[in-house]
């Protein structure tokens, strides 16, 4: 027998197709409709997360087309398979919310089985909203072949009468003033309509639009794909481009390990604090340093956040919409900004060091980028606090806190949802120098760790966020702002001080210093603790399984599993 006749490939999918033992393997390849010729080419994997409920997705099948033709361009054979996709935005409000932080699992799970089950060689990902760029790029750090993520791009921003910009924000924050009278009815079923006018993520840096700008800073995205606008030409261009960079990448051997090292992670963090990204960026990079074996803490964020100022004038925080960066150059423009706060030798798809991309990119300062001599804030956007009240850490986004709330002191609140803080606040319940406590909201606790976004929603749209806070063992929306506090670990589910607050105690909030901590001695929160009856919520069978196994919040609500 000559078994040469039956050696077709030498790359990774040759696992499939090499041997006689392969004969019905290559049986059902031919059923696809590939031809001998095609063995010898590397099998590519298109990952796509198109649905048509998601506007941050629902354009992702045309752009993998642009994808798979770059790919065959290159003498690569493109293969689609798609994963889930729920849009925190469409979920917020609701028992909805309780499974987008989940589904970051699940889209990871199910990349890892299709990638090692069909032995692809390599993969084009495109994902677009919070919790799929993240599930992505575990993934890719997970099964650690050659890989580039196309995000589907943000939407361009509405417009309404005097409202130039008109992103989601706005929207949510518009609610609050509709109650107040500030604003018609009429009027806001009109703005509805005109908020949102294109495709793509919402427009502001939300999370979506954070993840999408780290998966290039981290490297794995071409240059200017993270901020090319999803209606473009040229996210098409970036597309295809992808697709034929890939297959050089098979040549080269690059794989998504090589890229994700510690240094990719930290300059990652540090382009976090200058743009002003969401909180949530602080989960998912903990959880991709996780999947690509590389050791991250709390500690590296804070320490980053008093290294790296904070330059970008970026909603919600700011004044502009994702795409003004875009138009100023993207990311590189940002990049150079803070070049001399950046690790040196950090690989990208490119092949070249994040550095090495930035050669011809030209500083720009102006009002959407600060220059590092007089920025929005000589710190980072986001800081990490400590105290009795979450000894192991919680997050705040800094950059959306008014000076005059750095430092605040009231009353606790306590709630046990963000059904019943909202509800509280709608009905005027709640008062100036108050602290909403919503606890029970954590990874185990909710389960699922719920954004808080409509409640702060509320609280900005009706002026509140100079006399009020919130803090809780949940999360918030990236378009969050206001001085809202999430994150506190442990959480109440777990036994953390969280779960010993009484109505009427003191909280006070201590942002230059890192603290925030419960004014009850610590004795008495002690003894509380013992006492404390845990609020059970009802859940399906797949929350129940992401309790059991689901870690804090300071650990990036990683999955646990023991290893024997």
């Amino acid at each position: 027998m000559d078994e040469s006749k039956m050696q077709f490939s030498s790359y990774r999918s040759g696992e499939l197709i090499n041997g006689i033992e392969r004969s019905a393997h290559r049986a059902l390849l031919y059923s696809t409709g590939l031809d001998t010729e095609d063995f010898g080419k590397p099998l590519v994997a298109v990952v796509n997360s198109f649905t048509e409920m998601v506007p941050g997705h629902f354009h992702l099948r045309e752009l993998a087309d642009y994808v798979k033709q770059g790919i065959i361009e290159a003498g690569g054979i493109p293969r689609e398979f798609n994963t889930i996709a729920l849009c925190d935005g469409i979920c917020q409000g609701h028992k909805g919310m309780s499974y987008p932080l989940p589904s970051r699992e699940i889209i990871a799970d199910s990349i890892e089985m299709m990638i090692e089950a069909h032995h692809f060689d390599a993969m084009v990902m495109l994902p677009g909203c919070d919790k799929i760029v993240p599930g992505m790029i575990m993934a890719a750090a997970r099964v650690d072949i050659p890989t580039i993520i196309v995000p589907g791009g943000p939407m361009l921003p509405g417009r309404y009468k005097d409202m130039d910009v008109i992103t989601l924000t706005d929207m949510r924050e518009l609610i609050g003033k509709t109650q107040k009278g500030e604003l018609s009815e009429d009027e806001l079923l009109e703005i509805e309509k005109v908020a949102l006018p294109t495709y793509g993520t919402c427009a502001m840096l939300g999370t979506a639009n954070s993840m999408s700008c780290l998966a290039e800073i981290l490297g794995l995205s071409l240059p200017h794909c993270g901020t090319a606008p999803a209606v473009s030409s040229e996210k098409r261009r970036i597309a295809r481009n992808s697709g034929k960079r890939i297959v050089q990448m098979i040549q080269e051997g690059l794989t998504a390990r090589k890229i994700l090292t510690r240094d990719a992670l930290l300059n990652g963090i540090a382009a976090t604090m200058a743009m002003g990204a969401s909180t949530n960026t602080v989960l998912h990079l903990m959880s991709i340093a996780n999947e690509a074996g590389v050791h991250l803490e709390l500690n590296d964020f804070d320490r980053i956040s008093r290294e790296v100022p904070y330059i970008c004038n970026l909603k919600p925080s700011g004044k502009y919409p994702i795409v003004a960066l875009h138009e100023i150059g993207g990311l590189p423009a940002v990049l150079k900004a803070i070049e001399g706060k950046l690790k040196d030798g950090h690989l990208t798809v490119t092949g070249k060091t994040l550095k090495e991309n930035l050669k011809n990119q030209e500083l720009v300062e102006n009002d959407i980028i600060y220059p590092l001599s007089a920025p929005k804030n000589p710190e980072g956007g986001i800081a990490i606090l400590y105290g009795t009240l979450a000894p192991d850490g919680a997050v705040v986004k800094k950059s959306g806190v008014k000076p005059c709330m750095y430092q605040f002191e009231g009353r606790a609140r306590v709630f046990h949802s963000m059904e019943d803080a909202s509800y509280a606040v709608s009905n005027d319940l709640i008062q100036e120098g108050d602290v909403i406590v919503i606890r029970y909201e954590g990874p185990k606790g909710g389960p699922g760790m719920r954004e808080m976004h409509m409640t702060t929603s509320l609280l900005v749209g009706r002026g509140m966020d100079e006399s009020c806070a919130l803090v809780t063992d949940g999360r918030f929306s990236g378009s969050t702002r206001g001085p809202c506090i999430g994150h506190i670990s442990p959480e109440a589910a777990e036994g953390g001080p969280i779960a010993a607050v009484e109505e009427g105690d003191r909280i006070r909030i201590d942002i230059p210093n890192r603290r925030l901590d419960l004014l009850v001695p610590q004795e008495v929160i002690e003894e509380r603790l013992k006492h404390v009856v845990p609020v059970y919520k009802e859940r399906t069978p797949s929350l129940a399984k992401y309790a059991s196994l689901v870690t804090s919040a300071d650990k990036g609500a990683i999955l646990r599993i023991e290893k024997k």
